[in-house]
């Protein structure tokens, strides 16, 4: 209703007028699509129809406000600020959509994500404009999150002596395009007045195919069904302006067949003097026809227009069984908001007021929007899958790959459920009868295996991931239905001719990575994912019973991680020695995807003595897994330093001959370097840029080593290449929009906390440190609070929300607290223990 108002929302960074441009806060659901927030108050990017689309903005979808006071005359802007200069110029003028409206003055941007506020003013304007945007954010719940809705709402602030009558108009198009007649339909429900808006007699089979809906939660409002047909020459828009302008009303017009008929509600409010109010928009759609990202040529047509198309390669949308159509959504999210808002604002100020730097917590938190985006969707049965990042307007890399996916670690720690059905398909779908799991799932699952190929960092990985999120829940039931895939894709790397045929704990075979190419010989980023790998599946062997198992995984851990020190660690960093097959012959089938074999005597695209930014990756998981060292503890801190030193660097003078993704007085940690000389005449293709994942992975990483500062730089550089002036915050790209290994950004939470969670053991861990944190294990979440004592580290644990069943409290290196049985806290509730000084350590001996 117009009367809700938060006066006070969380806010961690501020933009002001030089950094908007390029900001761009998406609002929607997990798997749902959205629509962004622009930084000065606009909304562009309308993905809501199941594939990306960045840049469209449908013509003439703004937000206007009328106002006049009681002895003034009437001002009507564009809810939007003012215009960058570098958008003046075009072969027709102005090329930002809406660009001939009167707009305010002044414009800043402030968030905490999901939340975004637009503060507007004007001096000829009697009101001041706070924008307060958002969607669900809840972690733990995924459906709560995973709303197909946008949330505007509009705060007036009158600060003048005189009452102010203002009215706030939005224009929405209907995007329900398949071919049929478009229909917009005034609707009520409750407190929401708006327009429901529909195709009939359309393709019913398209992904155009679904609903929108338009509503304010007010009482005094009008409504137009479409704008005028007068579109000659800019006539619709002059015909709403003047319309609206004169007394903040709409009158309605008739549908006359306009293509995408917008949609126009406006809501009037009183404002007295010195007070505020507050008016709320919902945008909300629902399009179920999500088509595979490998369509067949298979397509069977309706045999009528209200039959859906028989059509295998439509895997459909979770989202669109849980509400029957926009306008249901529109239903329950204005019953249910206040609720859904206090959740979001419990869980982002927990996290905004924990003791952490304030890049890493931008850095975790802006990265969550990656799950919203149509980076990523869930398919009507539920699954949660992937694509690596967005193009503009496809997405881009299919199959939600294993090896870049490898490296997220947000949906874990949030929201488990989804992680723990990607660790389902990977192992009971993706995964052949010999143990190959295909690192692109195809779909749907009947045809899940088709992308024949493994790779080895993406196939070790998902091992490693299954221990994890095993050890998260305590899903005992998940991991005795997915070892017996799990041990075979172990197994696979033994077969004749394959990663280590040869059974010694060293990969030395032909090795498909995340880098695109295929390694020859053995190395430290793919050696580093198969110790890990080892680690974590001996410890899943051992709890099943399967000890003469767990005991080969534990020789060869020990074997391969010894013989890795010995050979490739060259007193800086791990190299690589490269190994050419010489023959097809010698390298196992389904090995080689293609990159860089034409001459295997003298493979192309290998390390060789590269410094590589990735070259202790399966450490740094390691580290948050709980698994320990994999490698000489003094070589891991040795090359971390190495990477520091010789790739980070300012780029100006730099050379890259492929995609640049910081340049010139940025700073970045570089992919590789060569300190040594000796770079092959073709290093791997990425070897000079640089990509925010592997930054973030080896910024992790020197927290747990306990390199807080150097970390912190590197974080620092990222977040200031991200500034909104010249990238958005909300979109860190590699291989297209919205990637989705930059959500390695979570790790640094974990790091610098201490953070683990073992629903196996019932033990929770923090780092020593005085202070508060927030955690959260995947299904509950909340602060915890250290104090030091007398007689050690008095600690206090809220749940705010789940529940959180506890037996153990341990603080790293220092000592731990058991109850007599396990205990549940559930939401509100707070757990108070002393944990006594048994031994001095260090934080990261875990």
């Amino acid at each position: 209703m117009s009367d809700h108002l938060v006066t006070s929302w969380p806010v961690l960074t501020s933009y002001d007028s030089d950094h908007l441009r390029r900001i761009a806060l998406p609002l929607g659901g997990i798997g749902t699509g959205t629509i962004s927030l622009g930084g000065r108050g606009d909304l562009r990017d309308w993905e809501v129809m199941n594939r990306p689309a960045k840049g469209y903005t449908p013509i003439n979808t703004f937000f206007a406000l009328y106002a006049r006071s009681a002895n003034g005359e009437a001002v009507t802007r564009a809810l939007e600020g003012p215009i960058d200069v570098a958008d003046y110029e075009g072969p027709f003028g102005c090329t930002v959509p809406n660009h001939g409206l009167p707009r305010f003055a002044h414009c800043t941007f402030h968030t905490a994500y999901p939340f975004g506020q637009v503060h507007l003013s004007d001096e000829a304007m009697p009101l001041e404009v706070r924008l307060q945007a958002f969607n669900p954010l809840i972690p733990g719940d995924a459906d709560a999150s995973g709303i197909p809705v946008a949330v505007l709402r509009y705060v007036l602030k009158n600060s003048t002596a005189e009452t102010v009558t203002a009215s706030i108009c939005g224009n929405v198009p209907n995007l329900a395009d398949a071919g049929g007649e478009q229909v917009n339909t005034l609707r009520e429900s409750g407190d929401a007045r708006g327009i429901f808006m529909t195709v009939e007699n359309g393709d019913t089979g398209a992904e155009q195919y679904g609903s929108m809906a338009f509503a304010a939660l007010a009482e005094d409002v009008t409504r137009r069904r479409t704008w005028s047909d007068r579109t000659a020459w800019g006539g619709a828009l002059l015909d709403f302006w003047d319309d609206f302008s004169v007394d903040g009303k709409l009158d309605d017009r008739e549908l006359v067949g306009q293509k995408n008929p917008l949609s126009s509600v406006a809501a009037m409010v009183e404002v007295p003097p010195y007070e505020e109010r507050a008016i709320t928009f919902l945008i909300a759609w629902h399009f179920p026809n999500r088509i595979t990202w490998t369509p067949s040529a298979e397509k069977v047509e309706a045999t009528t227009p209200a039959e859906p198309h028989k059509n295998s390669d439509c895997i459909g949308n979770y989202y669109t069984t849980q509400y029957t159509d926009a306008w249901d959504v529109i239903a329950q999210v204005a019953s249910t908001l206040p609720a859904l808002e206090a959740q979001t604002l419990r869980f982002v100020r927990s996290f905004c007021d924990s003791d952490l730097p304030t890049v890493v917590k931008e850095a975790a938190l802006y990265n969550l929007s990656t799950l919203r985006t149509q980076t990523c969707f869930r398919t009507a049965d539920g699954y949660f899958y992937v694509w690596e990042g967005c193009g503009d307007t496809v997405g881009s890399c299919h199959g939600s790959c294993t090896h870049v996916w490898n490296y997220e670690q947000a949906t874990a720690f949030l929201f488990g459920d989804l992680a723990k059905r990607m660790r389902e398909i990977e192992f009971a779908h993706a995964t052949c009868d010999n143990g190959l799991m295909c690192f692109r799932v195809n779909l749907p699952l009947a045809r899940a295996t088709d992308w024949t190929y493994a790779a080895a960092d993406g196939q070790m990985g998902c091992l490693m991931k299954l221990y994890r999120d095993w050890q998260l829940s305590g899903d005992d039931a998940m991991l005795r239905r997915l070892w017996p895939h799990a041990r075979k894709t172990l197994e696979f790397c033994w077969i004749p001719n394959g990663w280590d045929g040869d059974q010694d704990g060293v990969m030395e075979g032909c090795q498909h990575n995340t880098m695109d190419v295929e390694y020859f010989g053995p190395n430290g980023q793919m050696s580093g994912w198969y110790l890990g790998a080892l680690r974590a599946s001996e410890e899943m062997a051992r709890y099943l019973g399967e000890i003469e198992f767990a005991a080969r995984c534990r020789s060869l851990f020990t074997q391969g991680s010894q013989w890795v020190d010995e050979h490739l660690f060259n007193g800086e960093y791990y190299e690589q020695q490269v190994r050419p097959p010489m023959d097809k012959d010698n390298i196992a089938p389904s090995l080689i995807v293609g990159m860089g074999t034409g001459n295997l005597a003298e493979p192309e695209f290998q390390l060789g003595a590269a410094c590589l930014v990735d070259q202790l990756v399966g450490q740094c998981l390691a580290h948050i897994c709980g698994l320990g060292y994999l490698l000489d503890a003094a070589h891991v801190r040795t090359t971390l330093q190495s990477i520091m030193r010789h790739n980070f660097r300012t780029l100006r003078g730099h050379f890259n001959y492929l995609r640049t993704f910081a340049l010139q007085d940025e700073s970045a940690l570089l992919m590789s370097t060569y300190p040594r000389g000796d770079r092959p005449v073709s290093p791997f293709p990425y070897s000079n840029e640089i990509m925010t994942g592997f930054e973030y992975t080896a910024a992790v990483h020197m927290l747990y080593e306990g390199m807080h500062d150097d970390a912190l730089t590197v974080i620092t550089a990222i977040r200031q290449r991200y500034d909104g002036r010249k990238r958005s915050p909300f979109d860190e790209a590699e291989c297209g929009h919205h990637y989705g290994r930059a959500m390695m950004s979570w790790g640094a939470v974990l790091a610098l906390t201490g953070f683990h969670f073992s629903a196996v053991d019932i033990t929770i861990t923090f780092a020593a440190k005085e202070g508060r944190c927030f955690w959260s294990n995947g299904n509950a979440w909340g602060s915890c609070t250290q104090r030091n004592d007398a007689e050690g580290i008095a600690i206090s644990i809220q749940v705010l929300y789940g529940n959180l069943v506890l037996q153990h409290i341990k603080i790293s290196g220092f000592g731990s607290h058991s109850t007599a049985s396990s205990q549940t806290i559930v939401t509100g509730e707070i757990f108070n223990c002393l944990v006594k000084l048994e031994q001095v350590g260090v934080a990261n001996d875990s």
